[in-house]
């Protein structure tokens, strides 16, 4: 059985990192191994949050595993904290990554805004831990820090293509930009693989409402189709395709919650899709 590793936090009440990761990687066929960097009572969307911080467990938890001589797929880290939390990131990558795909998903903005507690310089060595990562999948507020470049909502085919060339110059081998939209009504995903100079594209028909959390879906999703043995084209296409499903599904139900969408009412279609 194909196992992937994740390193993210867990929100209790909100559907995102670990609790949209773990059931979406284990539907899709793969365990789902975990390294929790700290635990929330809720996303971060709900004031007056709790918060605790795991970060001491972490490498404890990675020394046992290379005594267990655990073996990956796949490494995907999503939701980090700290500069401590980057550097113990990093050596995930060097002690399991020899044999497994290292994704990061580099969670720290949408909407031309940092979140809460990260910093320019944060932004920065991030971009250093994307530098390690086969693929990384930012939206683009977040390809805006991680380059230190002005964040734009009006661009073109050529602005996308170029600031896909500058991400994987930090040592990417695959970025992949989301959220991208050339048109009204469509939103979609952009790629490029450094290797062979191509680029790559998906776009389908743009929900109503946009929720919390569905940065995640898509990014675990991807993960899970890549380890399947989907080309990143396919399983860009697949997030897409699974998170708009999501969406819809959550738009259908009266009265729905608005922290978070229904992919556990959508995991029928996503297996559906992954034929």
């Amino acid at each position: 059985m194909k196992k992937i590793a994740t390193m993210q936090d867990i929100s209790c009440v909100g559907k995102c990192s670990l609790t949209v990761a773990m059931p979406v990687i284990s539907a899709m066929g793969i365990e789902a191994a975990v390294l929790p960097t700290a635990v929330l009572s809720t996303h971060t969307m709900f004031s007056g949050f709790t918060f605790h911080d795991l970060t001491d467990e972490i490498e404890p938890i990675m020394e046992h595993w290379k005594k267990e001589n655990f073996r990956f797929d796949a490494l995907y880290t999503g939701y980090l904290g700290s500069q401590r939390q980057l550097d113990i990131a990093r050596k995930l990558f060097s002690d399991f990554g020899t044999d497994a795909v290292k994704i990061v998903d580099p969670c720290m903005a949408d909407n031309g805004k940092l979140y809460t507690g990260f910093t320019p310089a944060f932004a920065k060595e991030m971009f250093r831990l994307c530098g390690c990562a086969d693929i990384i999948c930012p939206n683009l507020t977040e390809a805006s820090f991680l380059l230190d470049i002005p964040y734009v909502t009006e661009y073109d085919e050529a602005y996308i293509r170029d600031v896909l060339k500058q991400l994987c110059a930090g040592g990417a081998k695959t970025a992949i930009l989301t959220g991208v939209s050339f048109e009204k009504g469509k939103i979609g995903a952009y790629g490029y693989h450094r290797d062979t100079d191509t680029y790559f594209s998906y776009f389908n028909e743009e929900e109503t409402e946009h929720f919390h959390g569905t940065g995640d879906i898509w990014a675990s999703t991807l993960c899970g189709a890549i380890v399947n043995g989907h080309t990143c084209e396919e399983a860009s296409a697949i997030a897409c395709d699974f998170v708009k499903e999501c969406i819809h599904v959550t738009l259908q139900e009266e009265n729905h919650n608005t922290y978070g969408v229904n992919f556990e009412q959508a995991i029928p279609y996503l297996l559906e899709r992954m034929q």
